[in-house]
């Protein structure tokens, strides 16, 4: 699986708002200077997490960002899907499968998607900033190595 830049950004953001417990906004010119970010671009990612319920925005000269709700509460599938919507299964229109094979070929990835829904709920902000384990955190985030049965 590989991330977008957009969603790299986001993640990026996220885990510096929790590795810093900010209880004040952060703007996002700081987050784009401490990430190395391009300010504009992450705007609007910021702007997506804040409309999903991820990030709390506030206006004015002490305005910037804040995580809505605890880091151990907020999924890496809910920034991806923040940013790039719905992981979803799907196939191409005309694939040239026969009718089985494409039924085949659909529920697997209907099955592989859903796993990776799941592995991807599983892993929540706190398995992933820097000094989880120090707060008592796992050391990594709960993977299972299981495959689905094809």
């Amino acid at each position: 699986m590989k991330l977008s830049q957009s969603v790299t950004y986001a993640v990026q953001a996220a885990l510096r708002l929790a590795e810093q417990n900010a209880s004040v906004p952060v703007s996002c010119g700081r987050l784009a200077q401490l990430g190395n970010m391009p300010e504009r671009f992450l705007l609007q990612i910021l702007r997506d997490l804040a409309k999903q319920g991820i990030l709390q925005s506030s206006r004015g000269g002490g305005g910037g960002f804040m995580l809505e709700r605890a880091p151990d509460e907020i999924s890496l599938l809910d920034v991806i899907e923040a940013v790039d919507g719905p992981l979803s299964a799907g196939l191409p229109m005309n694939v040239g499968f026969s009718g089985e094979s494409t039924a085949r070929l659909r529920d697997v990835l209907c099955r592989v998607t859903r796993a990776t829904r799941e592995q991807l709920a599983a892993v929540k902000l706190t398995h992933l900033i820097a000094d989880g384990p120090a707060r008592g955190q796992p050391a990594e985030a709960p993977i299972s190595h299981k495959t689905a049965p094809v």
